[in-house]
């Protein structure tokens, strides 16, 4: 049977959560499902969570070279090994909502031009209140954006919006298709924080996006994360600076400097304003 979603969950060191992530792709119904564990920790600590599902549709990687927190390198080891024709790269901490991989195939086919279908995000988690209520008020105001600003046309309304104002999505709310993220590469291995915010603007600038404006994943807030911890050290808010300006300068190299400037005007004086 052919397979519709190919799954890579890359890992380190969070059995609790990854069971649930597992679980959820899993439970998906009306679609084909495979999922590939990419276990990044030097023990393999993923592997008695993965086998005690005893489902054939799951694949353990053990990484042979730790990266020691550089997801962009570990998802790289998974797509590759992909049978479907949609890759989602769903993060261990983080739940499909049920019925969620059936609408993304169902948007694909209603729209056969686009790479990229995303949806909404739902912040949960044991954090801190105050950090969990910015999250919920942040990814409120960028579904906003996403629906609003697609009128412009998505491709480059979502293509300037992530390169000079704000993250739309994150890994586990988008599905790509396989033929894109094979064409692409995948991940820049050289970017170890903002590496989703660069896979996806180049996705999107080059194959398109569609918004499903309803929520496709449980975000989970509070477990150690390298984008989200209360408390960033300098050298990680140094490291997201440096991915968001390799992102800028590889655009500015790949599609010349009068197409970056001109969405750089033009998201800063018409889509900063909606």
């Amino acid at each position: 049977m052919a397979v519709d979603f190919s799954v890579v969950i890359p890992t380190f060191r969070r059995p609790d959560s990854l069971r649930e992530s597992i679980t959820s792709a899993l439970s998906q119904r009306d679609v084909t499902t495979e999922v590939f564990v990419i276990d990044d920790s030097p023990e393999g600590s993923a592997e008695q969570v993965v086998s005690a599902f005893a489902d054939g549709r799951i694949s353990y990687v053990r990484n042979p070279q730790p990266t020691g927190g550089r997801p962009s390198v570990v998802r790289n080891l998974g797509w590759p090994l992909a049978a479907g024709n949609l890759v989602h790269f769903l993060d261990d901490d983080d739940i499909v909502v049920e019925g969620h991989y059936a609408a993304v195939k169902s948007a694909f086919e209603t729209h056969p031009g686009v790479g990229l279908v995303f949806g909404r995000i739902e912040p949960f988690g044991s954090g801190p209140a105050s950090q969990l209520e910015h999250e919920r008020r942040y990814f409120a105001d960028v579904a906003r954006k996403a629906a609003t600003s697609a009128r412009f046309g998505a491709r480059w309304a979502y293509t300037g919006l992530m390169l000079f104002d704000t993250a739309l999505l994150v890994c586990s709310a988008s599905v790509v298709r396989r033929a894109c993220v094979a064409k692409l590469g995948g991940f820049d291995p050289e970017i170890r924080l903002m590496e989703d915010a660069d896979f996806h603007v180049r996705v999107i600038r080059e194959f398109g996006a569609y918004f499903l404006n309803q929520t496709a994943v449980r975000y989970r807030v509070g477990a150690p994360s390298l984008m989200h911890s209360p408390t960033p050290s300098p050298s990680q808010g140094q490291e997201v600076l440096n991915g968001g300006r390799r992102m800028q300068v590889k655009y500015r190299n790949q599609r010349g400097m009068l197409e970056f400037y001109a969405l750089s005007l033009f998201t800063r004086s018409v889509l900063k304003r909606l």
